[in-house]
């Protein structure tokens, strides 16, 4: 009888179908680590978690023949999936641009960008702010905390300055004799990007006290979540900082930057989120290749060393 060769290679079914299960958690893997760059916040993390817990639950019911719990976390799953892309609609825009023009590359790529801190460009706003509010000039600032925002989210995108941020600058902007005090200026890391910007205003119904400006920057953080909105109130010097469609107000110049400071020292934790998964990806590669290396009794280069 011909020896059995069960003994030194495993079964071919079986091989192949780790193959294929290894396939299917790198891709996996590779998915969630996109969504992950997408999104860019450690906050959120625990959302992304809880969408792959009931997509866990959801396939070992099914493996396991529970119809009724299977066909429950699937709707769940379904509608998890839906809620997270109304609520990150920016977001997954921007995704869906990149993968229509084919920037599959750039999805794996980590979007860092420079973080004012707060003894430089967040001083520079607050001193200025400062000052806008004492000789009571209106001002509206935008402040981008992570990602670009896209222009089509402005009413009109107003005159690009790519210049330098000083608090000289902010004032002198908006000055009333000014062509381009009207408008918002835009802030992109420790440049002004723009200004005149026009924003649009929100919908909400809001207090008799508040002004254009202040509906305008509910309107853009309403829109918009990667953003924060100063406005200085020209009738009466008041400072408010508006965000995610919220208006904190009034603040002082020194509440104003701690408030500054405390928003834009988180943002250093988001870069750590998805960087994070690709070290384990990396060590689920290794790992990978050492199961494969046993399974064949393949000789590994440390032994070939000792050979």
């Amino acid at each position: 009888m011909p020896a059995s060769s069960s003994g030194s290679f495993p079964d071919s079914g079986w091989v192949q179908s780790l193959l294929l299960d290894s396939v299917d958690v790198g891709l996996v893997l590779a998915l969630t680590y996109m969504v992950l760059l997408i999104i860019g916040e450690r906050r959120t993390l625990w959302m992304v978690r809880g969408l792959i817990v009931l997509m866990l639950a959801a396939a070992v019911s099914n493996q396991l023949g529970l119809t009724l719990l299977s066909f429950v976390l699937e709707k769940l799953v379904v509608g998890s999936a839906v809620a997270m892309a109304v609520i990150f609609q920016s977001e997954f825009r921007r995704f869906l641009e990149q993968v229509g023009r084919g920037e599959i590359r750039q999805l794996f790529q980590s979007q860092r960008r420079p973080i004012p801190k707060a003894d430089s460009v967040t001083d520079e706003i607050v001193d200025a702010v400062k000052e806008l509010s004492q000789n009571r000039i209106g001002a509206l600032i935008i402040m981008e905390t992570n990602g670009t925002i896209d222009e089509r989210d402005f009413s009109v995108p107003g005159v690009q300055l790519n210049a330098e941020l000083s608090k000289e600058l902010l004032q002198t902007i908006f000055q009333t004799t000014t062509l381009l005090h009207d408008g918002a200026v835009l802030i992109r890391g420790s440049r002004v990007a723009a200004a005149g910007v026009i924003l649009p205003l929100s919908e909400r119904t809001a207090s008799r006290q508040l002004g254009t400006r202040h509906r305008a920057a509910m309107g853009i953080t309403e829109r918009v979540e990667n953003c924060l909105c100063i406005v200085v109130s020209e009738e009466t010097g008041s400072i408010s900082l508006a965000e995610r469609g919220g208006l904190n107000r009034p603040l002082t110049s020194s509440k104003l930057k701690e408030l500054l400071e405390a928003r834009f020292s988180t943002a250093v934790d988001r870069e750590a989120v998805a960087p994070g998964l690709l070290s384990l990806g990396r060590q689920v590669k290794s790992q990978g290749r050492l199961l494969i290396s046993r399974l064949f009794r393949l000789p590994s280069s440390t032994s070939r060393k000792k050979k």
